[in-house]
C-alpha cells in the first residue's frame, strides 16, 4: 500500500504511447503539394503521440543550403506545415547536409520529452562527407529513453561490408552527454531507420521483377542482405524488423511506379527500412531513495514492450526514385514519468488586459535561468518559437508574469508554454484558453506610447524614402 502511495505521489502509472514513424529517400526532388497519406488516414484523431520524419538525399546544393541556413528548408516546412494542423509541435530537428531527421509531440507532451540531444556522424569518403552517414535525436519519455536514428548507409550491392562498418562507426561515435543513456543502444528502445541501401543477393532482376509481380515477395526475402547479416553480425544482435510485405521501394523511374528502365537497369531493393531494439532491462523508476527505487521498479514491473501495428509503403508517391515507407508503433512503458517541472496557473478566459497574468510553480529539483521565459501560442503553432509574444521569466522576478503589449490581436483558441533555456525544450504548457478580441483589451495596448512613437518612426522613414527615391 505504501508503494501504490509513492508511485502515485511520483506521478508514475503505466502507459502507451503511439510511435508513427515516416522513412524516404526523396532523391533532391521538391517536395509534392501533399504529404498527409505519410501520416495514415487517423492523423487528424489525435491516436498518434508522436511522428518521426528521417528524409535522405533532401537537395543539398551549396545554393540550397545557403538559403537553407536563412530559411528553414522546403521539406520541414512542409511537414510543420501539415502536422501542425494536427496539433502537432517539431520538439527537435537535425540535418547532415542531405539527412534529415525531424522529431513532432504532440503539444501537451512537450513537457515529459527531456533530456533531448542530437548527434550527427559523416561516413561519406572516410568520414569526411555527410552525403552519407547518420542523424540521431534522444530524449527521454515519460521517464524512459529512447533514440531515433535516421542513417543513409552505402550504395550497391558489393557494398554490404562496407554498409555494416559504417553502422558500426555510426554508434560507436555517437555518444549523448548526461544519464545513463549515453550510447545509441544504451536506450531502453531504439528506432533504427533510412536508406540504408541493402539489397536482393543471387537473383537477377527477371526472377526479381517475376517474383514481385506474381507477388512471391517470401522468395526474394531469403535473400535480402539485411535479413540474412541479421543471422551472422553481432552488431545486429537484438534489432527486429516486421514483415516485408510491400513490393520493394527502390529503384523507380521517376514520375512513374515502374521500376528503373535506364541502362542502369538496378535491381529493385527493399533498401528503405524501419527497424527497432528493445534493451534487456528497462529504466529503473527516477527517484534518489535506493530502496524505494528498487521496489518501486520491482513492483512497476519490467521493461518497456513494443508492438508493430503497421508496415507499408506508399506507391502513390512518384517524385522520387524511392517510394516512402512507415511504420506504427505501441510502447508500452511499465511507469510513466508525468510530473511536469513546472505548473501554470491562468484565467481560462481572457477579456480584458488583466487577465493576462500568469503564476507558475516549479519542482525543487528545476534549475531555473534568467533566459527562461513563457509565450502566448496560438494553437496549432509548429515550434517552440512559433509564438505570439513572450516574456521573460527570471529566476529573481518571483513565479508570476503579466503581459502589457502584444496580445494576441485575434480571438480564438491560446495555450501558455514555459521554456527553459537550460533544458532548450518546453517543460510547461496549459490546455487552451479563450481571448476574446474586445476593444478593453487591445485600445490601450495598440495606441499606447511607445506604439504612438514607433509609427511616427516608420511614417518618417517612409516619407524619407519616397523623397530620395
Amino acid at each position: 500500500n505504501q508503494l501504490h502511495i509513492t508511485a502515485h505521489d511520483f506521478g508514475m502509472r503505466c502507459s502507451t504511447s503511439r510511435v508513427h514513424i515516416v522513412t524516404w529517400n526523396v532523391g533532391s526532388a521538391l517536395p509534392p503539394d501533399d504529404i498527409t497519406s505519410l501520416f495514415g488516414p487517423h492523423a487528424g484523431d489525435g491516436s498518434t503521440d508522436m511522428f518521426i520524419i528521417g528524409l535522405q538525399e533532401v537537395n543539398s546544393m551549396i545554393n540550397k543550403r545557403l538559403k537553407d541556413a536563412l530559411f528553414t528548408d522546403q521539406w520541414s516546412e512542409l511537414c510543420m506545415d501539415t502536422l501542425s494542423r494536427f496539433g502537432y509541435v517539431l520538439v527537435t530537428s537535425q540535418r547532415m547536409q542531405g539527412v534529415l531527421l525531424l522529431v513532432f509531440s504532440k503539444f501537451c507532451h512537450l513537457p515529459f520529452l527531456r533530456g533531448l540531444q542530437t548527434e550527427k556522424t559523416r561516413t561519406g569518403l572516410g568520414g569526411y562527407w555527410g552525403n552519407k552517414g547518420g542523424v540521431s535525436a534522444r530524449m527521454t519519455m515519460f521517464g524512459h529513453p529512447v533514440c531515433f536514428l535516421n542513417c543513409h548507409l552505402p550504395a550497391h550491392m558489393r557494398n554490404l561490408e562496407q554498409r555494416m562498418e559504417d553502422f558500426g562507426s555510426i554508434l560507436q561515435q555517437q555518444q549523448f552527454e548526461g544519464g545513463t543513456a549515453s550510447g545509441v543502444l544504451d536506450h531502453d528502445v531504439v528506432f533504427w531507420f533510412g536508406d540504408l541501401n541493402f539489397r536482393i543477393e543471387d537473383y537477377d532482376i527477371h526472377v526479381v521483377k517475376s517474383a514481385i509481380d506474381s507477388n512471391k515477395l517470401p522468395l526474394l526475402w531469403e535473400r535480402d542482405q539485411l535479413n540474412i547479416a541479421k543471422n551472422s553480425e553481432s552488431i545486429l544482435d537484438g534489432f527486429l524488423e516486421g514483415p516485408l510485405k510491400f513490393p520493394p521501394t527502390y529503384k523507380f523511374d521517376v514520375g512513374t511506379h515502374t521500376y528503373d528502365t535506364s541502362s542502369k537497369k538496378r535491381k529493385p531493393a527493399w533498401t528503405d527500412r524501419i527497424l527497432w531494439r528493445l534493451r534487456c532491462t528497462g529504466s529503473p523508476v527516477p527517484t534518489h531513495n535506493a530502496a524505494l527505487q528498487r521496489g518501486l521498479t520491482s513492483w512497476l514491473g519490467g521493461a518497456t514492450k513494443v508492438v508493430q501495428h503497421s508496415y507499408r509503403s506508399h506507391m502513390g508517391y512518384t517524385c522520387s526514385d524511392h517510394k516512402p515507407v512507415s511504420a506504427v508503433f505501441s510502447l508500452h512503458f511499465p511507469f510513466k514519468v508525468d510530473l511536469p517541472l513546472v505548473t501554470l496557473e491562468y484565467v481560462k478566459e481572457w477579456t480584458k488586459v488583466s487577465d493576462a497574468t500568469v503564476r507558475f510553480t516549479v519542482m525543487s529539483n528545476f534549475q531555473r535561468s534568467s533566459w527562461d521565459w513563457v509565450a502566448i501560442y496560438k494553437v496549432g503553432f509548429k515550434h517552440h518559437k512559433d509564438y505570439v509574444t513572450y516574456v521573460w521569466a527570471k529566476a529573481d522576478h518571483g513565479s508570476q508574469v503579466g503581459y502589457k503589449e502584444d496580445l494576441p490581436r485575434d480571438e480564438g483558441e491560446y495555450i501558455l508554454g514555459f521554456y527553459s533555456n537550460n533544458m532548450n525544450t518546453i517543460i510547461g504548457v496549459t490546455s487552451p484558453f479563450q481571448v476574446r478580441t474586445l476593444p478593453d483589451i487591445f485600445l490601450p495596448v495598440l495606441f499606447n506610447e511607445q506604439r504612438i512613437k514607433q509609427l511616427l518612426s516608420a511614417i518618417q522613414f517612409c516619407w524619407i524614402f519616397f523623397l530620395f527615391s
